[in-house]
């Protein structure tokens, strides 16, 4: 269930607070005492209140419309005109008080605009316009002018969702890595919508998150954190997560690594565009793309990382300057490294240089770094990162640690007396 965390930043003190979402979903739940509406992972239990007949008869209710569809959006805070909404990829989002955690409505994306749900990742123009997109894309880029979806070969088995009630599995059984296919980027023209006739193909992967996206020389330029083996979701389940010892190690050792990747698409290619040439006319970059005899364009990556990576279990959680430097060309991007199944780490990456720089304190678990400018600079890592850490240490506290930006040293942290769990996105308000 969605727990809400607030730590509220003011005349040199720090409050928590936190709070279980109020969704219909956790009422239900409350209310039985079980799981009763199914979660992506979750299957639910049979409501206690039916008799036989009807908790059989329940089996062969179709997901989605025909049954009660999870409200429990506990994936990412996102802002649409002022407010704040908690999302997850369902076609429901709760509108929330940003300083109580009450929640104040819910909205269902159904009935606004045609989609069956929508991503918990929007990207935001400096105007204010927000670009979301139906979730049958996972993930997707974005610069001054283009949307870049990206088309991965895992895919959703509708007749195994359908029956997944009968079959006594959870949503999530329907999703199949098939490496078979390879991987392909769209480039939309964000002003008139219109899908560009280049196709760009690579080898097959699986991407959770964007790091960044720009224009340059004709191209878009859109850096990812890729994984070759897109079946790291059957390993993030509960009966993994309770392992301990050679357990634990060896569902750890059967998770593909996340790595900053770099590809380069070139936007405007003629019909006479030479064959098995690099079309890429950018000289800071290996990343290629060479046109093939059927008119496609292979896109080779060009890493973004040194080899020290490779020792802190590779990176996810990417995070930048989003308010000075999405959708430019940049230098830095913060995340978290993985030497367990839970982020164990902060860490920055020079993508020029290709650095790193690592915060670590043992048996302690940071969660996504967010970047806090400091007021009216320019520098782009001119600010601070915040980052919730937690531990299972019963002696030790939970904290709020704060890092300068440019050198990772610690400027202070905020010990919290009460246990909390992992979590995923965060954000920064100022009120």
């Amino acid at each position: 269930m969605a727990l809400l965390h607030q730590f509220k930043i003011e005349k040199g003190t720090v409050m928590y607070r936190s709070k279980f979402l109020q969704s219909d979903t956790y009422k239900a739940n409350s209310v039985h005492d079980r799981i009763v509406v199914s979660e992506f992972g979750t299957l639910a239990l049979p409501d206690p209140c039916k008799n036989i007949f009807e908790r059989f008869m329940s089996k062969f209710e179709l997901p989605g419309k025909f049954a009660a569809m999870t409200d429990n959006t506990n994936v990412n805070y996102v802002q649409y005109k002022g407010d704040y909404y908690l999302s997850t990829e369902t076609n429901f989002m709760n509108k929330v008080d940003i300083e109580t955690l009450e929640k104040k409505e819910k909205v269902d994306w159904s009935k606004f605009i045609a989609v069956n749900g929508a991503t918990a990742h929007p990207h935001y123009d400096p105007d204010g316009t927000a670009y979301n997109m139906g979730n049958s894309f996972g993930s997707h880029g974005m610069t001054r002018n283009y949307i870049i979806f990206i088309e991965q070969p895992v895919k959703m088995n509708l007749w195994k969702i359908i029956t997944s009630k009968i079959r006594g599995k959870a949503f999530s059984d329907g999703i199949s890595w098939e490496p078979q296919y390879n991987t392909r980027f769209h480039v939309v023209d964000k002003h008139t919508g219109q899908l560009l006739p280049g196709m760009y193909y690579s080898k097959p992967f699986v991407t959770f998150h964007q790091i960044n996206a720009f224009e340059d020389q004709g191209c878009v330029v859109i850096d990812l954190c890729c994984q070759d083996d897109g079946r790291n979701l059957e390993v993030y389940q509960l009966q993994n997560l309770r392992k301990a010892g050679k357990g634990l190690d060896q569902a750890y050792n059967s998770v593909a690594r996340s790595f900053p990747r770099r590809f380069v698409l070139p936007l405007h290619v003629s019909l006479n565009a030479p064959e098995g040439e690099n079309l890429s006319p950018l000289s800071y970059s290996s990343a290629s793309a060479v046109k093939q005899a059927d008119g496609k364009i292979w896109c080779s990556y060009e890493n973004l990382h040194p080899k020290d990576l490779e020792e802190e279990g590779g990176v996810e959680f990417p995070q930048i300057n989003y308010g000075q430097f999405s959708g430019k060309k940049y230098r830095f991007f913060y995340g978290c490294g993985f030497r367990h199944l839970v982020g164990d780490s902060l860490i920055k990456v020079d993508v020029v240089n290709k650095t790193l720089t690592v915060w670590r304190e043992e048996s302690f678990y940071p969660s996504e770094p967010i970047f806090v400018p400091v007021p009216g600079t320019n520098e782009e890592d001119g600010g601070v990162i915040l980052s919730v850490v937690i531990t299972p240490n019963q002696n030790e506290r939970n904290f709020l640690l704060v890092l300068d930006a440019k050198n990772f040293e610690e400027l202070g942290r905020a010990e919290v007396p009460v246990q909390m769990p992992y979590g995923f996105h965060g954000t920064f308000v100022t009120i």
